[in-house]
């Protein structure tokens, strides 16, 4: 009889013959899981069901791999998906999944396959790395409760009462380094967890190549708080270790940063007089902000949103793609489209479902926190703020990054979010750095910043702000692993924030 879909059974080997010849019958692209294994292919010329008595045993291959099982029952079968109950070597059980890639809701078992075999490649170094420590818990699922990704496997290891948390980035992800974030919150979930043990600290395991961008923030973490240990992986066999070999490393030897600084020049030095009219002509539009840019040129913007650049003898408007002003006739195209956006683009437009209103709202956000800098914060001087500067090499990266100074002369990273955004409190990280790392090296001055403003040689302070009810709820958690050196503020502003700047709260956020 065939169980119910989606139903759990413990039915032995002759069902299980059964269930795997009705699900190869009934699939289109079929395929073998094996928990940390490369998924097989189930075809006529790769695959081999055989029953002999009570006996039941399957085989498949492929040019690089045979794998061949006996079979001892069904634990669930549902339409596209069979996981049976299997005897490895050695008689230990374990299970097998086949599933049919053609059906919509197996799209990411490839994909969770690949992070099970990487979770079993992260076994094999925790126990070269750490034989002394047993391995207590290991975990490639999504915890969406307590903001744990599975896309990074997390485990447990435990010596007596002593524990340390563990992270690992395997090599296909695209943020290696975002690993890390989630590292501080399962190191903190476990703190809270398991009071009976003391969590030591956190193992970063990061891919070989990519542990530039995780050092340099680690060594901005708080060693009172937790020991930071880094591993890099390669994949590649290494004298015979299975799954690749690793080798610890110092974060303290990553001091260099990728970052650039251009000079700041005066803006429009070298304008045509032609140039200067037209500027005129344009800042003088209600509703439209005149921003002068470190590179020399003036950026038109409207609620945050740019629409014209002037530079020297070149003026170039529009939204998506910039086209030069050449006449009159273009001049007044560029006029109309500054009154359209100052019209649309506006707290108290009748049209909020146009694309142009809800377009860019960090920009939004930053030209009403520039326009009200001294609500957001009373110290820092309204002027002169620049904005992203210096550059990251990471490009955009969903924040903006204003630098601003504060009447003692202390620099301030202010970072605005309109948006919920867990990784926030080390992309700041990052940033500060990168201003710090100019900072010590007298170059912001040097190249034309603050000019007449005698800069304090104290590290930045940081001044974060978004809407009170967007603050990731694991910001906070992540933010007090933080270095003490890192000053940082958070603020939460209204939800109205288009018509007006209001502080919610205000909170030091990594004190201790």
């Amino acid at each position: 009889m065939q169980p119910a879909p989606g139903k759990a059974t413990r039915e032995g080997p002759h069902e299980a013959h059964l269930a795997i010849e009705r699900f190869l019958k009934a699939s289109q692209k079929p395929f073998l899981l094996d928990p940390g294994e490369d998924p097989l292919a189930i075809t006529p010329d790769t695959f081999a069901l055989t029953k002999r008595g009570n006996i039941v045993t399957l085989a498949c291959w492929s040019e690089s791999r045979n794998l061949t099982r006996r079979v001892t029952g069904v634990k669930l079968e549902k339409p596209g998906r069979l996981e049976l109950e299997i005897e490895r070597f050695g008689g230990r059980p374990g299970i097998l999944s086949l599933i049919d890639m053609d059906r919509a809701a197996n799209q990411d078992a490839t994909r969770r396959g690949t992070r099970l075999k990487y979770r079993e490649r992260l076994r094999h170094s925790l126990h070269r790395q750490f034989p002394d420590w047993r391995i207590v818990e290991m975990s490639s699922e999504p915890d969406l409760e307590h903001s744990l990704s599975p896309s990074y496997p997390r485990a447990l290891l435990r010596k007596g009462l002593s524990g340390l948390a563990v992270i690992g980035a395997p090599e296909d992800s695209p943020q290696p380094e975002d690993c890390l974030t989630f590292g501080l919150i399962w190191l903190d979930y476990l703190r809270q967890r398991e009071p009976k043990l003391v969590i030591e600290g956190l193992v970063v395991f990061v891919p070989a190549g990519r542990e530039a961008a995780t050092c340099p923030r680690v060594r901005y973490l708080n060693p009172k708080a937790a020991r930071f240990l880094v591993y890099v992986q390669l994949v590649t066999s290494h004298e015979g270790s299975a799954g690749g070999w690793e080798q610890r490393v110092n974060p303290g030897d990553y001091t260099n940063l990728d970052t650039h600084l251009d000079p700041c020049k005066h803006a429009l030095a070298e304008a045509t007089p032609e140039i200067l009219r037209w500027t005129e002509k344009i800042g003088a539009i209600e509703g439209v902000e005149r921003r002068e840019r470190p590179d020399g040129s003036i950026s038109f913007a409207t609620r945050g949103l740019e629409f014209a650049r002037a530079n020297g003898d070149e003026l170039v408007y529009g939204l998506d793609r910039k086209h030069p002003v050449r006449s009159q006739t273009h001049l007044t195209e560029l006029l109309g489209l500054a009154r359209g956006l100052a019209r649309t683009r506006n707290a108290n437009s009748a049209d909020r479902q146009n694309p142009l209103y809800a377009r860019h709202p960090e920009a939004w956000l930053e030209s009403q926190v520039r326009a009200q800098l001294d609500v957001i914060d009373a110290s820092l001087l309204p002027s002169p703020v620049y904005g992203q500067v210096p550059e990251m090499a990471s490009g955009t990266r969903g924040i903006l990054d204003l630098v601003a100074v504060d009447r003692s002369g202390r620099l301030a990273v202010v970072e605005l979010k309109a948006s919920q955004d867990i990784h926030l409190p080390l992309q700041v990280l990052d940033y500060w750095m990168r201003v710090k790392w100019h900072l010590v090296r007298d170059e912001l001055q040097q190249k034309g910043y603050f000019p007449g403003i005698r800069l304090s040689k104290d590290a930045p302070r940081v001044v974060m702000a978004a809407p009170a009810l967007e603050w990731h709820p694991a910001n906070e958690t992540v933010l007090k692993y933080l270095a003490p050196e890192i000053d940082v503020t958070r603020v939460g502003i209204g939800l109205k924030w288009r018509r007006g700047i209001e502080v919610m709260f205000r909170s030091r956020a990594n004190l201790r």
